[in-house]
């Protein structure tokens, strides 16, 4: 049987570890926590030599000793290790409290023995729990032998998508008490972040974390328990499709996040109206079908009835999150006066529906007008660039790095194939740009780049200028990319022609011909 041997250093120690295979994924993380000590709903990350960030999974890359991964707990419950010190002190202070008493009183009142057995108890309860090990209550021992052949378990069985939902929402819950590292957090600020290397839960952890670090729940007396149905909520659902997916929800929302820290907003527009923003990310495309407003449009589907042809989708998505918040366990604004939940209620909505990319234009003149004289003072002015920011963030892969930008234009495309494979079938209009014997992957990034991306950008850069490196310049690297494949796409076309009389052809269009489509 093929194997693969993984060199990683691990709480300073050089550790390897050797796969077949047939190995799942979550047999290589199992080996990995193993190695790290770590607790069955810790956060594990490995890190390349060069800082990059690795997946854990049976794909990882055999490596040497001299190129060794770095194997790190990212976020785990500090409380618990230092709980047995915190236990040994307070039982010493009831036995010194009990002794004081005895020589006053003569006797052991019933509450101090009520303290005594409960601080017994849970101790018990520690020390028969085997799993807590990790926690350093207790270590087993782990032999050279061991560490180095860390063996995986057997495969697990497959799971239905509820079972695999509600899975992710118990990781969640046990994760959710976890301290994420600063690094983590202060990663999670950047427009760098690779969301790729994330699960679901370990999302849902980190959106938490965004939440906390605005400082929403003390602000707006948001009960932890209550976000926590609320984030789920949100992630049950997004729908198990290519594009508009949980995982598309999260980059957006981090995008914001990252723009709120980048540009100092949060001292310059109040933290409601910061909630709005990240709240309207998060739920943007929520219950997404995968097809587009188009086609609703044309297909004359419920939602286009419902909603008179006029934004179906970002209307539906408004409905389906004011819907979840109908829940009182969901409700993260029930605490808020009618005030603010009208303020709250009124700016998700003017939001979302901004991210239907038809009103591009309209959204784009109107905070190109008024950009020379913004004033944050102004609510007309801040209203606009609420509507900006959520846009930009909706639209951002491409301020990523490549390797995390690319697997999502694949995506993109795979979801306009199927819709439009779906169109063909029922005799509707078919997009070039999302026709898949039609479509060209480079022009339609020109396209999509130069036109939308671009002018957007560079309004949003004029008024906050330290975007410029941070997502301005990844923009225009981008265009440049796809320029170069573009030139090499019609230059083989033309020999091709040459040499054939006639070759095929990629087509234009793409997907910057109708970006009014894409979110």
């Amino acid at each position: 049987m093929t194997t693969k041997i993984i060199h990683f250093m691990v709480n300073g120690m050089l550790e390897q570890a050797e796969f077949g295979a047939d190995c799942s994924a979550a047999d290589v993380k199992d080996v990995f926590r193993a190695a790290a000590e770590a607790g069955p709903h810790h956060i594990l990350k490995m890190y390349s030599m060069n800082g990059s960030m690795l997946n854990i999974s049976p794909r990882l890359e055999a490596n040497s000793r001299d190129s060794y991964y770095r194997l790190e707990v990212v976020a785990s419950d500090l409380k618990s290790v230092g709980m047995p010190n915190e236990l040994d002190t307070m039982e010493h202070r009831l036995n010194h409290l009990e002794s004081k008493v005895m020589e006053d009183v003569g006797k052991t009142p019933d509450v101090v023995c009520e303290l005594k057995s409960q601080v017994e108890s849970f101790k018990r309860k520690l020390e028969s729990v085997k799993h807590l090990s990790w926690m350093g209550l207790f270590k087993e021992a782990i032999s050279d032998h061991q560490r180095s052949n860390l063996s995986p378990k057997p495969k697990s069985s497959q799971l239905s998508e509820q079972e695999q939902r509600q899975q992710v929402r118990r990781t969640f819950l046990n994760m959710s008490s976890l301290h994420v590292t600063e690094e983590v957090r202060e990663h999670l600020k950047t427009p760098i972040f690779d969301n790729w290397q994330w699960e679901e839960a370990e999302m849902l952890v980190l959106l938490q974390v965004m939440f906390i670090d605005l400082d929403f729940l003390m602000a707006f007396h948001i009960q932890l328990d209550v976000l926590q149905n609320f984030l789920f909520e949100v992630y049950r659902h997004y729908n198990n499709i290519p594009f508009h997916n949980f995982r598309h929800c999260f980059c957006v929302t981090q995008m914001l996040y990252g723009l709120i820290w980048l540009t100092d907003l949060r001292s310059k527009i109040s933290r409601i109206d910061l909630l709005i923003m990240l709240t309207s990310a998060l739920c943007h495309d929520l219950d997404h079908p995968g097809y587009n407003n188009v086609y609703q449009i044309n297909a004359q589907t419920d939602l286009a009835l419902r909603y008179n042809d006029i934004s179906p989708l970002e209307n539906h998505h408004c409905a389906v999150a004011f819907g979840i918040m109908t829940k009182p366990e969901c409700n993260i604004l029930k605490n808020l006066s009618s005030d603010q939940y009208k303020h709250i209620r009124g700016g998700m909505i003017r939001c979302i529906l901004a991210t239907d990319m038809a009103r591009h234009n309209d959204i784009l003149n109107k905070f190109r007008s008024i950009q020379p004289v913004f004033n944050f003072t102004n609510k007309e002015h801040k209203e606009v660039l609420m509507n900006i920011m959520v846009k930009v963030s909706d639209i951002s892969n491409e301020a990523r790095p490549m390797a995390v930008a690319e697997p999502w234009l694949d995506c993109l495309l795979q979801e306009f194939f199927h819709q439009s494979d779906t169109e063909k079938l029922k005799g509707l209009p078919v997009a070039p740009f999302m026709d898949r014997d039609k479509v060209s992957r480079p022009s339609s990034q020109t396209s999509f780049i130069r036109f939308v991306l671009l002018p957007l950008f560079t309004e949003l850069t004029k008024l906050f200028p330290c975007l410029e490196k941070h997502i301005l310049e990844p923009v225009r690297r981008a265009l440049e990319y796809y320029s170069d494949l573009e030139r090499a796409s019609k230059q083989e076309q033309e020999e091709g022609k040459r040499s054939t009389a006639g070759g095929g052809g990629g087509g234009e269009g793409g997907i910057g011909g109708a970006q009014d489509e894409i979110v």
